[in-house]
């Protein structure tokens, strides 16, 4: 006698084992297409919803089933945002992730989810950003990417291509080991806390550029502050709060405290040795992760 309990619950097992094991890639997949944490879960929510109800006999290759899946509910997520966006208070900025310290070391994954490679993919359009995080991140064929997209693979070339070049314009010019950057970062951190302007001017780029993100909640500029001298007039004012260093997104970067809290986090952008971006994360909401670390994969 077949006991047909038994094999729903051991068919569902395997469809729960299949999602938990592809987790880590798909919230990647999402995340690096909204760059927002708490909407990368929701479209893993709506993803889990949609796996759970399909005849798991007819799916050939879970993960790319899982992928076109999360791809295609993140493409609309990433429409609706985009209209948020356009009445957002002051610059938006990625949500900020602490990464277990071994992704820095994958310095392809850990460039795809910084905060500098995010914002480049904020200035494509949502399906060229979706096919150049499915081909450059995650490596998958043309063929698979059509079917996430709804292109034809003719097409997805050309917007790869298209997408491949933008990017290749406005990502940093060379990489950093991650020697480098925490070298870097210690640095930094000394000279904030010290208020050493001579230090800070030594490893500023001229052209600097400071973002910070209040999302219209808690004070922050509105406007970009460019230049070594206004950039670190703000710098400064971070001496008296307790500055710990990390990484956020793979790459280095500075948990401020005041009173107790996160107040800020503030992420660096390395070019040539020196310091080109500063991103600056204090809208509260965005800063809910910051106590725990957040898995990524590809």
């Amino acid at each position: 006698m077949v006991d047909r309990d038994a094999g729903i619950d051991a068919g569902a097992t395997t469809a729960t084992d299949s999602f938990v094991s592809h987790r880590n890639l798909l919230f990647t997949v999402a995340y690096e297409m909204l760059g927002s944490a708490a909407d990368a879960e929701d479209v893993l929510q709506e993803t889990w919803l949609r796996w759970s109800g399909v005849d798991h006999a007819t799916v050939r290759d879970p993960r790319a089933f899982l992928v076109r899946v999360t791809t295609r509910q993140a493409l609309t997520r990433l429409r609706t945002l985009r209209r948020r966006k356009e009445s957002y208070v002051g610059p938006w900025l990625p949500e900020p992730l602490l990464i277990a310290p071994d992704v820095a070391e994958d310095v392809e994954l850990a460039e795809s989810v910084s905060m500098a490679m995010l914002l480049v993919l904020e200035t494509l359009a949502p399906t060229e950003r979706a096919v150049f995080v499915l081909r450059e991140v995650f490596a998958l064929d043309y063929d698979e990417i059509a079917r996430a997209v709804d292109k034809t693979p003719p097409a997805v070339r050309q917007i790869a291509h298209r997408a491949r070049a933008h990017v290749a314009a406005r990502r940093p010019r060379e990489r950093v080991s991650p020697a480098e950057a925490r070298d870097v970062l210690a640095a930094f951190g000394r000279a904030v806390e010290t208020g050493d302007l001579t230090g800070l001017l030594d490893m500023i780029a001229p052209d600097v550029v400071l973002l910070t993100d209040g999302g219209g909640v808690v004070r922050a500029a509105v406007e970009p502050v460019v230049g070594v001298a206004d950039v670190t007039e703000v710098l400064v004012r971070l001496g008296g709060a307790l500055l710990r260093p990390t990484l956020v997104n793979g790459h280095p970067a500075l948990i401020v405290r005041r009173d107790g809290r996160i107040d800020t986090v503030v992420a660096l952008r390395l070019d040539a040795g020196l310091i080109t971006g500063l991103y600056a994360v204090r809208n509260p909401e965005k800063l809910s992760r910051m106590d725990r670390e957040t898995a990524v994969g590809r």
